[in-house]
């Protein structure tokens, strides 16, 4: 019981930080990023110092962060209790397998658990990694995400954090931005420090858009400047 205990929580585990990433991906992070953030916080190692303040300047992405690494002690400590149990189990003498307790002497039942384990471990593994088989999992996960409401997508994306605030960031052009249907000379940006580096629209990047380029709906911007200040005046602080 307690081997299969310990490879329900491995698996229980796996999911969990899949169902992390995910959440972190519809906050705005990129993908490896997200993944690299959840695992991070789940395991409570590799946060470097740039990467944690994406997540530390974002209220959703602190609650994530805080309920992973709470999750993540919690599945240590059992981890670590039924691991220790799993090896001591003789399961052969309790269920009595016929057989089984001739071919495998009592010193040797460890030895066969940690196998056991290992291999379990390595099947669970394989699964995870399945890029079909992940991509189906996380495509029906997000989709049951994003349906509860239980994470609000966002439309501002913080890409590369710098010193003091500064960083790049991607945010869509929405109904309500500031600089929709303007032109970049006339929504006047270069005045509040905020730099336009490029425009993604219909699967299209135009880099260092001219002056009379015209801002129109469901174009992505990729700006460099304050965060706080591109959130307010080129989203109009109405995004998340």
């Amino acid at each position: 019981m307690n081997l299969l205990l310990f490879l329900i929580v491995i698996g229980v585990s796996f999911i969990t930080v899949r169902i992390g990433a995910i959440a972190f991906q519809i906050t705005g992070l990129p993908w490896p990023l997200a993944k690299f953030q959840a695992l991070s916080c789940f395991t409570g190692t590799g946060f470097t110092t740039r990467e944690s303040e994406l997540v530390t300047s974002n209220p959703q992405r602190r609650k994530i962060a805080s309920v992973l690494i709470i999750l993540g002690h919690a599945g240590f400590v059992t981890l670590v209790a039924t691991f220790a149990n799993s090896l001591r189990t003789d399961w052969v003498t309790i269920y009595k397998i016929p057989f089984v307790h001739s071919i495998i002497p009592s010193y040797l039942v460890p030895w066969v658990n940690l196998g056991i384990i290992i291999l379990g471990v390595y099947v669970i593994y394989r699964v995870v990694i399945n890029s079909r088989l992940a991509a189906k999992i996380t495509s029906i996960l997000k989709a049951h995400i994003i349906k509860r409401q239980i994470i609000e997508p966002v439309s501002f994306e913080e890409l590369v954090v710098a010193t003091g605030g500064y960083g790049v960031s991607r945010m869509e052009v929405c109904k309500n931005s500031p600089v929709l249907n303007k032109n970049l000379e006339e929504a006047d940006l270069p005045k509040f420090n905020i730099l336009v580096l490029a425009i993604e629209r219909d699967g299209k990047i135009t880099p260092n858009p001219y002056p009379d380029t015209k801002f129109i709906l469901g174009d992505r911007l990729i700006c460099f400047g304050k965060f706080g200040d591109i959130r307010k005046k080129v989203c109009g602080g109405q995004v998340k």
